[in-house]
């Protein structure tokens, strides 16, 4: 199955959203790891090892778009794929791909683009300089199949 083995880290505040997005790639065969915010994120990337980070954009102590910036700008780090699972504003995609993300994915989402999203990336690694992220800007035309509250 594609994306077995793949490791993703996941890292939003929401605990639902975590588990929502975690459920979703483990049925497809992926390992996940989560995190509760950017801070964590750096705490734990170096054991964890993943192939893919997903972070949201607002969260406390270190937002999405500064955790972006710092695996970026870090050696052992650069070269992960990095998407932006969020409801973003054009300025936030602006400075995400400024920050080296990979890819954009808004919620609501279908759960089916985020395993999409997150299998190209796994399986297609880094966008090269100069290349426009992957992913939608918007969440799919249809309501998502499962959907937090809140």
């Amino acid at each position: 199955m594609p994306g077995s083995f793949a490791r993703v880290l996941v890292v939003d505040d929401n605990k639902v959203i975590r588990q929502l997005i975690r459920v979703n790639l483990e049925l497809e065969g992926f390992e996940v790891v989560t995190a509760a915010d950017g801070a964590e994120c750096l705490d734990v990337i170096h054991d964890v090892r993943p192939d893919v980070v997903t972070l949201d954009v607002v969260m406390p102590r270190l937002d999405g778009l500064r955790t972006a910036t710092r695996l970026y700008e870090d050696p052992r780090t650069r070269h992960l794929p990095v998407a932006i699972i969020s409801a973003c504003t054009q300025q936030e995609v602006d400075d995400g791909q400024a920050a080296g993300v990979d890819a954009f994915l808004a919620k609501p989402f279908e759960p089916a683009d985020l395993v999409r999203l997150v299998r190209r990336l796994a399986c297609g690694g880094k966008r090269s300089p100069g290349e426009p992220p992957a992913g939608e800007l918007s969440g799919g035309d249809s309501a998502p199949s499962a959907r937090p509250a809140g």
